[in-house]
């Protein structure tokens, strides 16, 4: 009988605990998340987001400050949101990503931001994607909406 409730529920639990533990503990290589956004990148699944001046799935608009300006304030708004942290890059180079995690799993995000000049100001490029699974339930729109909403 205890080998049965150990099977039953045990095994299973010790599985989720070492999921949860290798989705929190996995390492992040900058040289693999930290790209350049020239060229417009997907993953090939639902779980990502891009925001670009063209071609993105949210349009980027002109601000009328300096790029590393813009780029001061887009890295102070992601590191105030809970759970971020800057994995490569800085605000001085104008190109930075971040990591941010959800509360409960710890499931992280990688969010990749350049800024840019263009006429009549700067303007950026984002792409956030989850590093696992397929959908992401609208959690990278959402966010990138949100930052595009407290940037203006």
């Amino acid at each position: 009988m205890k080998w049965i409730a150990l099977v039953t529920f045990g095994l299973p639990l010790l599985a989720l605990l070492c999921f949860a533990t290798f989705v929190r503990l996995a390492p992040m290589d900058p040289a693999r998340w930290h790209v350049g956004l020239e060229v417009p990148m997907r993953t090939g699944k639902p779980n990502d987001l891009r925001l670009r001046p063209e071609g993105g799935e949210i349009a980027a608009p002109v601000f009328a400050e300096p790029p590393e300006a813009l780029a001061a304030r887009i890295a102070a708004l992601a590191l105030a949101e809970p759970h971020t942290l800057l994995l490569a890059g800085s605000a001085a180079s104008q190109h930075m990503t971040f990591v941010q995690r959800s509360a409960l799993w710890g499931f992280p995000d990688i969010i990749t931001v350049e800024t840019l000049a263009v006429p009549g100001g700067s303007t950026l490029r984002l792409w956030s994607r989850s590093r696992f699974g397929y959908s992401d339930m609208g959690v990278n729109r959402a966010r990138a909406s949100r930052w595009l909403a407290a940037l203006r």
